[in-house]
């Protein structure tokens, strides 16, 4: 009976510690998976930028989301008093938009990597009298916005520059207040359909963007397909 005890004691603190093991084994990998880049190096250009390049480049006709641009802040959806953020704001250009859109009830962030654009988004929104726009310095991980601050995130040929995907779309969630919308603009591409420069330097498809979307606490609500190379799609929280 001693040893039938002794047996059955060893056998459970066996078991605990395997089930520990496989926990913190479990945790750490999941940990580990999210903490790789996807893509190292992808925003080496925006570390410091020459704004006056970017414009030339980003603000364009023949820039396909800069020609749609009116057509993309109507497809939001936004009203008056509405505090949404732009991910990836660049040169700002649908910051601005979007400020005259929520009014001055409402409060856009433009939020980006470069200490450089934001300084230009701010410049401009003065010479606008636009005073409701807020510049962000977000991080690699972290859009940095305060927890249930957001009504509607807007990430436009920013999401394939996520190296982060995981985080970044986390902290978004977590910034966006109850049944908040995500607004995501990208590159369509489809092998032997998509331009070379799209195969080589978009990380995935509109299919995988959306899984990973969802499986960090999105639903998928729609697509609007008004443009031919990229596609807008919009998810809300959960």
């Amino acid at each position: 009976m001693i040893f039938d005890n002794f047996s059955r004691a060893r056998r459970f603190t066996i078991l605990i510690g395997y089930t520990l093991t496989f926990i913190i084994l479990g945790l750490s990998s999941s940990a580990l998976g999210q903490e790789i880049s996807v893509k190292p190096g992808i925003n080496k250009s925006f570390q410091n930028p020459d704004v006056d390049a970017f414009l030339r480049r980003f603000e364009i006709e023949s820039r396909e989301v800069f020609h749609n641009r009116d057509a993309i802040v109507n497809a939001m959806e936004l009203s008056n008093g509405m505090d949404v953020a732009d991910i990836g704001a660049g040169t700002g250009f649908f910051s601005l938009l979007m400020a005259k859109k929520v009014g001055p009830e409402g409060i856009v962030y433009a939020n980006d990597l470069a200490q450089n654009f934001l300084d230009h988004i701010e410049k401009a929104a003065d010479e606008m009298g636009l005073q409701n726009v807020e510049t962000v310095k977000g991080g690699e991980k972290s859009v940095n916005l305060p927890p249930n601050s957001i009504d509607l995130a807007y990430i436009c040929d920013t999401y394939h520059h996520f190296e982060y995907p995981v985080f970044m779309v986390e902290s978004i969630h977590e910034a966006l207040r109850p049944g908040g919308r995500l607004v995501i603009v990208d590159f369509e591409r489809v092998k032997g359909i998509s331009q070379d420069w799209v195969l080589g330097h978009v990380r995935c498809g509109k299919g995988t963007v959306t899984d990973e979307v969802k499986d960090t606490g999105f639903e998928f609500v729609k697509e609007d397909p008004f443009m031919e190379e990229q596609y807008f799609i919009v998810f809300r929280k959960k």
